[in-house]
């Protein structure tokens, strides 16, 4: 099976040893989970979290993109919560960029994040074009 690994300037660079993306046998994307961090200056965008899902979910498109993907041919998310009394405010930003026919999505509060940021989104698509 073909895999691709997938890097792109428009979304934060890896914090360690791993791709920002995965394409596996031309057919399916497979994200490493995009925090809100700007990717021209590496600074966490924002302290609140309607600040943070919006930059980690442009984070996220931009990875999807690069991959010949996209927002609309996601078919599953997980996002990752240091708090999930954020929950509601999260989901506000959310359907902006999900709009119709969502992706499935699992969300789960965990202890602590990289960068101690409030939100962190992985996805996997569909390939739809060339990456």
């Amino acid at each position: 099976m073909k895999r691709v690994t997938v890097s792109t300037a428009r979304a934060p660079a890896a914090l360690g040893p791993y791709s920002q993306a995965v394409v596996a046998g031309d057919q399916f994307v497979y994200t490493a989970g995009q925090i809100p961090m700007d990717p021209q200056t590496g600074q966490i965008v924002g302290e609140e979290i309607v600040a943070q899902t919006r930059q980690a979910l442009e984070n996220l498109r931009s990875v999807l993109e690069a991959a010949g993907s996209g927002l609309g041919a996601v078919l599953k998310t997980t996002v990752f919560l240091k708090d999930m009394n954020d929950f509601a405010a999260m989901n506000d930003v959310y359907k902006d960029f999900f709009p119709e026919a969502p992706p499935a999505r699992s969300a789960v509060e965990v202890a602590r994040l990289p960068k101690d940021v409030r939100i962190e989104i992985e996805a996997v698509g569909l390939v739809v074009g060339q990456p």
